[in-house]
């Protein structure tokens, strides 16, 4: 992602400008090997101003909603589909939420959604399940730091290398347990990001979606805190995708 979360847009993505409408956009489905599972999106190539690139979709149930601090859709309520999009190194755009709703259209896309930009190699992606939860992780960390950092290093430009994490539950949760579903994977990251021997505990520019059903009247689980049932498993599935992915970026 790049910079903080927008207000979504209940009416889908926002309408392209005619300065980019003729942005050339070309995708199709990439066919995976057979041993890799794919329950958490899905691998896409696209061809965009002279580049290569891959992007995730997730095309999604509509009694689910998304928590994210994605630059298009952030926030919390239903969302429609989720987009982790690649982009070239050097971004040069200053509209990523408008670039992602043109990609967004591109796939067929409506409704609300949350999509999310990064420079790693998308195609590259990561996976953690357990025990009905899967994380999906892209790992870029060309630009990776400690989150608090003195104040002369907060003015640097920031590029899109970016750690993005997309995490899928079956369980409802409450408003409360989204907010500590996101804490939750951000806490296990920087553990994998350790772990994988990395003086770090991202980049400035990392993402997270956390989607779950919609609560009933019960109002969902409460908890999603490392030591819950739920918060656990969201854990250890996006520790084990993270760190697969920080060995691989090194």
């Amino acid at each position: 992602m790049i910079g903080g979360a927008r207000q979504p847009r209940e009416d889908g993505p926002p309408p392209v400008p005619p300065s980019h409408q003729g942005c050339a956009i070309r995708s199709v489905r990439v066919q995976l090997p057979a041993r890799r599972r794919e329950p958490a999106g899905e691998l896409r190539d696209r061809h965009e101003d002279g580049h290569h690139l891959h992007h995730l979709v997730w095309r999604l149930d509509p009694s689910l909603r998304v928590c994210s601090s994605a630059v298009l859709g952030g926030g919390i309520g239903p969302r429609a589909w989720i987009l982790n999009a690649q982009v070239p190194g050097g971004y040069p755009r200053l509209d990523p939420d408008r670039h992602l709703a043109e990609i967004a259209a591109a796939e067929g896309l409506t409704g609300p959604g949350a999509g999310l930009m990064t420079a790693a190699e998308v195609a590259a992606y990561t996976t953690g399940h357990d025990g009905g939860v899967t994380a999906t992780v892209t790992t870029g960390l060309g630009v990776r730091g400690w989150a608090a950092a003195p104040a002369s290093a907060t003015h640097a430009p920031h590029q899109p290398g970016t750690v993005n994490i997309v995490v899928t539950l079956p369980t409802a949760l409450s408003d409360a347990a989204l907010v500590n579903a996101v804490a939750t994977a951000t806490e296990a990251k920087v553990q994998a990001l350790l772990d994988a021997g990395l003086d770090c505990s991202g980049t400035p520019t990392d993402a997270v979606c956390v989607a779950a059903p919609e609560p009933g009247p019960d109002g969902g689980e409460p908890f999603a805190g490392p030591r819950s049932a739920w918060g656990a498993r969201i854990a250890r599935a996006v520790h084990t995708a993270v760190l697969a992915g920080a060995r691989t970026a090194r």
